[in-house]
């Protein structure tokens, strides 16, 4: 039995060999996946992707599975509700602001036919393919994930500074950063 060669941040357990091998870095083009992972990611600010993933369908069970319009129309009353919800990250910030991004994602989808229609035009409607040999070699940010943040911040978006908008390229395929000599890359 020949074992696979993984990047090596997803070694920790099932969960995270599961998501690596499964989703991350793989292409996402539907806007309720995308509206998820912007979400997720914006949790994710000042803590470890591993936080977020282990609370992940808590955090769909708590925010009506991440149904853009419902969150949308979240009034005083939810956020509350939200704020008590001891399966998801219960910062304030971030449960607001999770309403105010889902009120300007629908004014993207508006405006270019789908948030994915935006979000792609940003690597020309295709995956930049990093191929990094180490961990080392991934960057945090890029002069595309600035671009991306300083628009969202531009259009309303909250909790969406650079790193975080990397993360969510990574997350979302529009960067392949697996090393090497991972297995998905062959």
């Amino acid at each position: 039995m020949t074992t696979k060669i993984r990047c090596a941040w997803c070694e920790k357990d099932d969960l995270y060999r599961d998501y690596h091998d499964n989703e991350w870095g793989k292409p996402v083009y539907d806007d309720p996946s995308l509206f998820e992972f912007l979400i997720l990611e914006t949790f994710q600010a000042g803590l470890s992707w591993y936080t977020v993933l282990a609370k992940r369908e808590n955090f769909r069970k708590a925010f009506d599975n991440f149904d853009l319009k419902k969150v949308s129309e979240y009034n005083e009353s939810k956020i509350e509700e939200l704020l008590q919800n001891e399966g998801i990250i219960r910062n304030k910030l971030k449960v607001r602001a999770t309403v105010t991004n889902a009120q300007a994602f629908i004014k993207i989808q508006e405006e270019f036919g789908s948030f994915s229609k935006y979000i792609w035009n940003f690597v020309n409607g295709k995956p930049i393919d990093n191929k990094p040999k180490t961990l080392k070699d991934v960057p945090a940010t890029t002069s595309i994930s600035d671009a991306i943040s300083k628009d969202l911040k531009k259009r309303g978006f909250k909790f969406v500074g650079s790193t975080v908008m990397y993360a969510h390229m990574q997350a979302t395929g529009m960067v392949n950063d697996h090393v090497e000599d991972c297995f998905t890359r062959v």
